[in-house]
């Protein structure tokens, strides 16, 4: 891949209005604080690389970076943008959006999916427009897993991911062409992203979520994120609070979760916080310095609604946690005892 990624790499799903109606004058600032945060002056990366997708907010996200950039007269060649493809922005004729209900708030535009070889071209140059003097140059195909999942029959998941192959095809023509930089994928399920590896899809990085945290790390997994690392495939690993659980949310790998359904869950988060206290380190620390642990994990992708959390991820990324701290997780079977690369 042609562009050094940085430890970490900006979520915009605030500036679509996930779950919230965040103010301009918050949005702006959370981006002049993505430029701010970036330390431009580095030999690992002199970008700031930011996350994206033409789902987030049916558009809104990528027109708001495009915009703020510009305000802030961010020089293009600063920032790489990632987006992801597979949803169009459509005019909104419903009263609400049709796609995901309740997840998105004061929208003007609604999405339909469109994943083949010219919906991913179709996803791509909408983005671009709404991007406005600003062009993404890292793509992917918006979570695979989930259109996959659509399928009601053996036959029409095979044609689905038919589809997917497609699009992946368009990604690579645009590559080859000079166009972008690099092309990669992002799921939930680490299975499919592993079977477009197997499948021959030349990758240059994956994104994982909910997949590799301080609390899930299974050993197949690891062995795929070998695999990825001796392929040269760079690892960004996203979701790594496990959806914000392991930091003290109520959400669990995007369910929610009760001290009474999963009192497990919830025993192994509370003697996790006390270790912590007692070494004097955020959990949110030791996640993501966990996260970054293993070879091949080049960034960390971390989303936020409030700008005076961005400085804040920037420094989880670069702290440093101590191996007595480790062994104590290890001694109290909190972490796997033979995890090799801490």
């Amino acid at each position: 891949m042609q562009v050094q990624l940085p430890r970490i790499i900006f979520g915009s799903s605030a500036l679509g209005n996930l779950y919230e109606l965040v103010p301009d004058e918050v949005k702006r600032e959370i981006v002049q604080n993505w430029v701010n945060t970036t330390d431009t002056a580095s030999s690992r990366s002199p970008y700031t690389v930011i996350d994206s997708a033409g789902k987030y907010g049916a558009g809104l996200a990528l027109k708001n970076i495009g915009r703020f950039l510009k305000e802030l007269s961010v020089d293009p060649g600063q920032v790489v943008i990632s987006n992801k493809l597979g949803w169009k922005s459509v005019p909104l004729t419903t009263s609400e959006p049709t796609f995901e209900p309740g997840a998105w708030v004061g929208l003007e535009n609604d999405a339909v999916q469109a994943i083949s070889y010219n919906g991913i071209l179709e996803c791509y140059e909408q983005g671009d427009e709404l991007l406005g003097d600003y062009n993404a140059k890292l793509l992917s195909i918006h979570d695979p897993d989930e259109y996959l999942a659509q399928a009601t029959s053996p036959e029409e998941a095979e044609l689905y991911y038919r589809d997917i192959l497609d699009g992946y095809q368009a990604l690579v023509e645009l590559r080859e062409a000079g166009k972008i930089l690099g092309i990669g994928v992002g799921s939930k399920d680490w299975r499919v992203i592993k079977r477009l590896f197997d499948d021959g899809v030349p990758l240059d990085w994956v994104m994982l979520a909910n997949s590799f945290t301080l609390l899930t790390h299974p050993q197949e997994v690891m062995e795929f994120m070998e695999q990825l690392h001796q392929a040269d495939v760079k690892i960004i690993n996203s979701a790594v609070f496990n959806a914000g659980f392991l930091i003290g949310g109520k959400w669990f790998d995007y369910k929610m979760v009760t001290r009474e359904g999963e009192p497990e869950l919830f025993e192994w988060r509370d003697r996790f916080t006390e270790v912590c206290s007692t070494h004097g380190i955020s959990p949110a620390l030791a996640c993501c310095q966990f996260a970054l642990s293993f070879p091949g994990v080049v960034s960390l992708a971390l989303n936020t609604s409030r700008p005076t959390r961005v400085p804040e991820n920037v420094a989880l990324a670069r702290g440093n946690v101590s191996p007595a701290f480790w062994q104590e997780l290890r001694d109290k079977r909190l972490l796997d005892s033979d995890y090799p690369h801490l």
